[in-house]
């Protein structure tokens, strides 16, 4: 998978809107913290001034006290410096718990923002991604979409919780209490400060060199991700051509990438954050220089300690911050590009619909069809046929003559690129909604995909409108009721991930009862009896027998023996139709359909004639 390029800018003032959308709903919220980030930054500098006091007021106990405090402290005119100790102490501690109050307000309602911001973006997210257009599928490494749907959506919660909102409490708080600072002594600010400038540079080095390695830790956890993914999934196939170590060697190859990426970012914190304190102690060491050899009061030394420490503290993790705002904001633009993405199935918004009556009678109409999965790289090329309402019609034709092209754009699972499909003479883009058009075909597919959970979850797909007993009665339609019950537990029995615990007959059989379930009017059996074994295949061949009667029917088979019934025959061949005709038919003529027959035919007399 080829690494993005990821923006250097900070602040995208559009990505930054389009995030806002998802917080307009939690307003509140949202305002709430901004108001404690403010008042926060103008009470942090408070508590200094007051141990200033404090101290001073303890070496000389004819220091005057402000008015204002006095009446706050509650203090008698001629007080004593034991009622002010006493006082001023009890004030602190009741300040200190309502500074720690909001500090928790803030943090936690800064965090709930985050994690609901998530939650409706993931919710976002995933609705979009279940309306791509299939093929957005077959060139997107699933990794990746789930990537961006987990690990990428989180990252953004963190521009509210650890980004944003965290980093202008924290410029703020460095603002107003160096405005504090250069009001009570500008000269002894300015000697505190002298190595500022240092820890400037080296905050902007930092917060470069981390960015940098956390872009490539974030492209290694997309290819991480989309490597486990596949991997894991095609497993046997791995084993079976006993491929462990050169697929390991991959994967130990991709880790590295993303170990070493994280080992940069920990060597650039493993040099800041000493240097921040470096830098805090010679800050430290000249004003105490300064103060002394001034001769200046003691309690101003101990409020610029204070001070000084108040702005180290946040600038030790304001470039960390800002990291974590740029990671989010990458994120956010990876996110909303699959927002952006325009490949969907959309609905028809045409108000001159044609009215369609449901349930459909089943007439089908392909119209010089023309379709390509990428480019103008045709798979189906001048597609015509009518299959009528009833009829059984059977598709044939070597591996990727077609065949299952033209069932996925049956289902509108694909954009045609020219021509017209129709089923009762309406064009299927004027099905409103898409789920009228596929909940009135049935279809049964040569690769099974089953999901974790019961029987009954992978029949009725959670669907809660329908009934145990319906699902029951379709499976005694095939026999697969007698099966079903005599798993452990019945139709709750949980088939594991991909139907791990049912062998391949007995998942064909299961998903030829979801497909029956909904009595579709169209039935589509795309080598539906190719994968299973000759008992499993004569209760399918039965139910198919009483299924296609007054139902259209669409057959995808290599054995021809199955098709011999249908009514018509399309043969088909790097994806043009051939030949059309019954079983007889196209024997009597000789062309490919007989030659695919002699095929087989003289295959099964040589597997015969082997075995015996």
């Amino acid at each position: 998978m080829a690494k993005e390029k990821d923006s250097k800018k900070v602040f995208d003032i559009s990505l930054i809107k389009r995030l806002f959308h998802f917080v307009r709903p939690y307003g509140l919220f949202f305002y709430t913290s901004l108001i404690l980030a403010i008042l926060m930054a103008f009470i942090t500098p408070f508590r200094p001034y007051l141990i200033q006091l404090t101290v001073n007021k303890s070496v000389n106990p004819k220091l005057a006290i402000p008015e204002w405090l006095q009446s706050i402290l509650r203090l008698e005119q001629n007080h004593s410096v034991f009622q002010f100790i006493i006082n001023i102490t009890i004030f602190q501690i009741i300040f200190l718990v309502l500074e720690s109050a909001m500090r928790f307000a803030f943090s936690f309602i800064t965090s709930w923002l985050g994690q609901n911001v998530v939650k409706d973006l993931r919710v976002t997210v995933y609705k979009k991604i279940m309306s791509f257009n299939l093929s957005q599928f077959d060139k997107t490494p699933i990794g990746t979409l789930t990537t961006r749907t987990i690990n990428d959506i989180e990252s953004i919660n963190d521009i509210f919780s650890d980004g944003l909102i965290p980093i202008v409490a924290d410029l703020l708080t460095i603002v107003i209490t160096l405005i504090t600072m250069f009001c009570m002594s500008w000269k002894v600010a300015l000697v505190s400060l002298a190595p500022f400038p240092f820890l400037i540079v080296a905050t902007y080095l930092f917060k470069e060199s981390v960015n940098a390695s956390f872009v490539k830790v974030r492209n290694a956890v997309a290819s991480l991700n989309a490597f486990v993914q596949e991997h894991i999934t095609g497993m046997h196939i791995v084993q079976a051509f006993a491929a462990e170590e050169r697929e390991f060697n991959k994967f130990n190859k991709i880790n590295k990438e993303h170990r070493n990426a994280n080992i940069k970012a920990i060597f650039a914190y493993s040099v800041f954050f000493p240097f921040v304190e470096l830098v805090l102690a010679i800050s430290t060491g000249l004003l105490v220089w300064w103060v002394a050899d001034n001769r200046l009061d003691a309690g101003l030394l101990v409020a610029f300690i204070l001070y000084l420490n108040q702005i180290f503290r946040p600038l030790r993790v304001i470039a960390d911050k800002f990291n974590v705002l740029q990671m989010g904001m990458i994120a956010a633009e990876r996110v909303f590009k699959i927002l952006d993405n325009e490949d969907i199935l959309p609905q028809n918004k045409n108000s001159n619909l044609p009215f369609i009556n449901y349930p459909l009678k089943g007439s089908i109409d392909f119209e010089n069809v023309w379709f390509a999965y990428t480019n103008e790289q045709y798979v189906l090329k001048d597609i015509s046929f009518s299959v009528n309402a009833g009829e059984t019609i059977a598709l044939v034709g070597h591996t990727g003559s077609g065949k299952t092209s033209i069932i996925s754009l049956l289902n509108r699972l694909y954009f045609i690129n020219k021509g017209v499909i129709k089923i009762d003479g309406v064009n299927i883009d004027d099905f409103l909604p898409i789920e009228k058009l596929r909940s009135s075909i049935g279809v049964v597919l040569q690769d099974v995909f089953l999901f974790s959970g019961s029987v009954m979850d992978n029949i009725t797909l959670r669907n809660p409108l329908v009934s145990r007993e319906s699902v029951i009665e379709a499976a005694k339609m095939i026999g697969m009721h007698d099966f079903i019950m005599q798993l452990p537990g019945g139709y709750d029995y949980n088939v594991m991930e991909r139907g791990s615990t049912l062998s391949l007959g007995q998942r064909q059989l299961i998903s030829f009862v979801r497909a029956l379930l909904y009595n579709p009017s169209i039935l589509i059996m795309d080598e539906a009896t190719s994968s299973i074994d000759t008992e499993s295949e004569l209760l399918i061949q039965h139910a198919i027998d009483t299924l296609i009667t007054g139902r259209t029917s669409i057959v995808i088979a290599h054995r021809l023996s199955t098709i011999r019934k249908a009514s018509k025959i399309i043969v088909l061949d790097k994806g043009e139709i051939k030949e059309i005709g019954n079983h007889e038919e196209l024997l009597a003529l000789g062309g490919l359909y007989n030659k695919l027959h002699e095929m087989q035919f003289d295959n099964y007399n040589i597997n015969t004639t082997s075995k015996s």
